[in-house]
């Protein structure tokens, strides 16, 4: 599979709690961080909910 870089690019401040556990999920704890994950359903869905605090990076 491929895989997709995903990066946060907002601060985790004055997000919901939801929003701050999918951001946990993927493995993003501070600005700028960034992870590498399969190009799978499930990431694809968890970054649709985080869309305004993170870019996907090629």
């Amino acid at each position: 599979m491929a895989k997709i870089k995903i990066k946060q690019v907002r601060s985790r401040i004055k997000t919901t709690k939801r929003q701050k556990a999918t951001l946990d999920a993927l493995g993003l704890r501070k600005m700028n961080a960034t992870v590498e994950h399969e190009d799978t359903p499930n990431i694809l869905g968890m970054v649709a909910k985080v869309r305004h605090l993170v870019t996907v990076v090629q």
